[in-house]
């Protein structure tokens, strides 16, 4: 498929890009090059191919949103700067 000097100015236009003329040669070889490389990628074979997902079978596991009892609270809090009522206290980071 090739790309004229009009098609180029009317997506340029639809953009609302300003090119220059001496820009139009190099836009339209950019955009060849890219619908090349899409006519290669659309007739590349894929006879005899399994479907893929993706590469492996990893998918993202979330765990329950529980709230689980800490029997320790004094080691879990050993290192905050500022504590109250068993919480660690932060500045505050919104006025």
């Amino acid at each position: 498929m090739q790309v004229s000097k009009e098609e180029i100015l009317h997506i340029a236009n639809l953009a609302h890009l300003n090119i220059e003329e001496n820009e139009i040669d190099n836009y339209l070889l950019n955009l060849q090059d890219i619908l090349n490389f899409a006519n290669i990628v659309n007739n590349a074979p894929i006879e005899n191919l399994d479907i893929t997902i993706g590469a492996n079978d990893a998918k993202n596991v979330f765990r329950k949103d529980e709230i689980k009892i800490f029997k320790d609270n004094e080691a879990l809090l050993q290192n905050a700067v500022e504590k109250e009522q068993n919480m660690f206290m932060i500045p505050k980071v919104i006025n």
